[in-house]
């Protein structure tokens, strides 16, 4: 019969054991289920998916089913050098879900058990499996036909009503706003706040919950027309809001995991409303700055945007209106310019129409004067009236009537005593 042992002693000879037959360091390819940091410790917990052979990427298809787990640490005056250095050449901090490729050391202790103790962590190992996931999930967005649904829909050349999906205490939410409050215009601006967390795990949940926030109050909406906002007739044109801004900044973490998510992607790629990027990273694109409508790198070049947005159209308006005033000028002058053209010719037309007529009535003149009766009467001939009128037929009289008989000097009455015999015929 073996000899009975304490604990102590038994977990004594399981150390001795492995630092006899585990005496060296090995790199290992595992995902991270829990990182977590504990007085500049780092620890974490690993596992591996799959049917027991290798991790993706060497001929096996994974599945989530854990075939591998156990614990690692990285004491603090390691972490301080493999941190920085990792976050450097990844552009984000460890987190649940990234696969990592650690150097590490078999580790037991008499009291805590066993622990793989982590030497170093190489960046580039992750680095291609990012890579790999974000082709596979553009690849996805192609295929399902959403990666550009964005960039074909239309930013209102008059947008100032602007949805703001960021962290309530961020710097950079403040900056925006005030760049849009204090722009050089005079711009008015109406923004509201949709809080969401902008860094770590939450980032895709947070940020997909906001925008059905947004949505749930358009008028298009069951819950925004419970709230009287009623769309139009066309359907058209009837959103709360003419942009959504997504915006991140002022954190000294740059950490893009949460913006690289096919959820995260598909929502802000089928979003109704333009949307616009600034999460504060000059060097990287992330999968939601791609299927954004508009990218820029800062909240406060967001905010430029929309300014420079509204200027342009502030700019068009007024062109528009000098080319209107001087186009209404240009017609004035052109028809003032006719209306005198006109006038010039018109005044001689007139002329000589007058003239015309002055001496056609010049003749009328000159043959009544020379059918007036006085010119008659001064030759010798007399008239003879009845009533005013000319007697030119004696049977025109009957025995009474007073005539007159107009001489060229004088006139003289006359009674009729007997009718005139009438002229004789032949």
């Amino acid at each position: 019969m073996n000899p009975t042992l304490t604990l102590y002693e038994l977990n004594r000879l399981v150390r001795d054991a492995l630092e006899t037959d585990l005496p060296d360091s090995y790199w290992v390819e595992a995902e991270l289920s829990e990182v977590r940091e504990v007085r500049g410790h780092c620890y974490m917990e690993l596992v591996q998916y799959g049917n027991g052979g290798p991790l993706l990427g060497r001929g096996f298809q994974e599945s989530r089913t854990p075939v591998a787990r156990a614990s690692a640490k990285c004491w603090q005056t390691k972490w301080q050098q493999i941190r920085p250095r990792f976050e450097q050449v990844t552009g984000q901090p460890l987190h649940a879900g990234m696969k990592v490729l650690l150097s590490v050391s078999a580790n037991f202790h008499e009291a805590y058990g066993f622990s793989w103790i982590v030497d170093d962590i190489d960046p580039t190992y992750t680095i291609g499996d990012m890579a790999r996931k974000r082709q596979e999930i553009i690849r996805t967005l192609h295929e399902e036909g959403v990666f550009d649904l964005q960039k074909e829909l239309i930013l209102s050349p008059f947008a100032q009503r602007i949805a703001v999906i960021s962290s309530e205490n961020a710097a950079g939410y403040g900056d925006f706003c005030n760049q849009l409050a204090d722009n050089e215009y005079g711009f008015q601006f109406h923004t509201r706040l949709f809080p969401a967390i902008m860094q770590g795990e939450q980032v895709e949940e947070s940020i997909i919950e906001a925008l059905n926030r947004i949505y749930s109050l358009s008028p298009r909406s069951a819950e925004g027309r419970l709230q009287g906002k009623n769309p139009s007739p066309e359907g058209e044109g009837d959103w709360e809001w003419d942009a959504v801004v997504i915006i991140r900044g002022g954190g000294a973490t740059a950490d893009l995991s949460g913006f690289n998510t096919l959820a995260l992607a598909e929502n802000v790629a089928q979003f109704p409303i333009p949307i616009i990027t600034g999460i504060g990273h000059d060097r990287d694109e992330s999968i939601l700055d791609m299927v954004s409508h508009t990218r820029v790198k800062t909240p406060t070049a967001a905010a430029a945007f929309l300014i420079d947005n509204l200027s342009r159209t502030w700019e068009k308006l007024e062109n528009m209106q000098t080319a209107a005033v001087n186009t209404i000028r240009q017609r004035l002058a052109t028809e003032q310019l006719h209306i005198e053209r006109l006038a010039g010719r018109l005044v001689p037309a007139a002329q000589a129409l007058l003239t015309n007529r002055k001496h056609r009535l010049q003749l009328i003149e000159q043959r009544i004067e020379l059918l007036d009766p006085r010119r008659l009467l001064q030759r010798g001939y007399s008239m003879t009236l009845k009533d005013g009128h000319i007697v030119s037929d004696s049977s025109e009289l009957k025995e009474g009537d007073t005539i007159e008989t107009r001489l060229a000097k004088g006139r003289i009455w006359s009674v009729v005593k007997e009718r005139p015999l009438p002229r004789p015929k032949g």
